[in-house]
């Protein structure tokens, strides 16, 4: 990788260790159960520091039903965007790990937001959102509800579709996370379903655009991927999802859906295993609609310090192999992120 093309991490989470018992999944005995700041961040990134990052929403603790009656389900991810409006106006709280000189780091934050509850609830709350970030609004390019682990049909109800309908109207993004490995073929045709109905009938530039976390994850145990039935519905999801334009995809999130033994082998090894599912995401999307991402800090689990730059090394090998030239590699290095989430660079 060319040395003067700038990096932007388009899949960062941060917190800090005050707030760690917000966050819905992380229990004490968690390895990531301590404080993931901008200090850290740059420690695990110094071999290449990165120009900006992407800053993706925690999960933190809430009530949609109480969001929606008096507000106060939505208080944990409100503190979330009082975290990040500090991030960004470099006014950290002592032993927050970030200084005022780090304010630049954030390019952008996407943020938790209750689009079950419907348009009127995702109105209300923007608003929320927008008292709460102050002078940082600008920095608050879309929207996620993590899907991942929710009931089927959760992201086709109608509540739903008015919500990501809404992001289009406004120009902030729908930030994509589900999970094949773990849900299977049938939660990647809701969302094949989920886009269409989000985008019919909308003019073209009111469609909400949707940035597809972590490769939809695909199970990377799979063995054999020309019979695998696993494989062949992650591939036919990939061309379908694919053909809509404003659709993007995060080269990220590999580490948590391979099997242990792989983790611990080279950069080299792994992107050899992973060679059948790269290679579909780049025919599928092409350069100009991949984004390279760490997913850190999660990539470290089970992988440890050096997750992220095993991960840029797997990207550089893969820019490689496919022999992309200078203005392709600066797309999935950060000029796609810039591009999909309406950053000025």
């Amino acid at each position: 990788m060319a040395s003067d093309i700038p990096i932007i991490d388009a899949h960062v989470h941060l917190w800090p260790e005050s707030e760690i018992s917000t966050l819905a999944w992380c229990e004490p005995e968690n390895p990531l159960a301590k404080q993931q700041s901008i200090q850290e961040y740059k420690a695990a990134s110094a071999s290449s520091p990165p120009k900006g990052f992407i800053f993706i929403e925690t999960d933190r603790k809430n009530d949609l039903d109480a969001g929606v009656k008096d507000g106060s389900g939505w208080e944990g991810p409100l503190m979330e965007v009082s975290w990040l409006k500090r991030i960004a106006s470099g006014q950290p709280k002592p032993g927050e790990g970030h200084s005022k000189e780090d304010a630049s780091l954030c390019a952008a934050y996407i943020l938790w937001a209750p689009l079950p509850s419907g348009a009127l609830a995702m109105e209300r709350y923007i608003d929320l959102v927008k008292k709460e970030a102050g002078e940082s609004w600008s920095k608050v390019r879309g929207f996620r509800y993590l899907l991942q682990d929710k009931p089927s049909g959760t992201m086709l109800q109608d509540h739903f579709i008015e919500s990501l309908k809404l992001l289009g109207r406004k120009g902030l993004v729908f930030e994509l996370g589900v999970d094949q490995h773990r849900r299977g073929r049938a939660q990647l045709e809701e969302v094949v379903e989920m886009i269409d109905r989000a985008h019919e009938g909308v003019p073209e530039d009111e469609k909400v655009i949707f940035i597809v976390n972590h490769m939809c994850k695909p199970d990377l145990e799979v063995y054999n991927t020309h019979t695998s039935t696993s494989f062949i519905a992650w591939r036919t999801a990939m061309f379908t999802l694919s053909k809509s334009s404003r659709t993007y995809m995060k080269l990220s999130g590999g580490f948590s859906e391979m099997p242990d033994s792989l983790k611990q082998r080279s950069p080299e090894e792994i992107f050899e295993a992973l060679m059948p599912w790269l290679t579909i995401i780049i025919a599928a999307f092409g350069a100009e609609r991949i984004m390279f991402a760490s997913d850190w800090p999660i990539c470290t689990v089970g992988v440890g310090d050096g997750a992220w730059e095993k991960w840029k090394k797997i990207v550089e090998r893969l820019c490689s192999m496919a022999s992309f030239e200078d203005e392709q590699k600066k797309m999935i290095w950060g000029g796609t992120a810039l591009k999909a989430y309406g950053i000025d660079s």
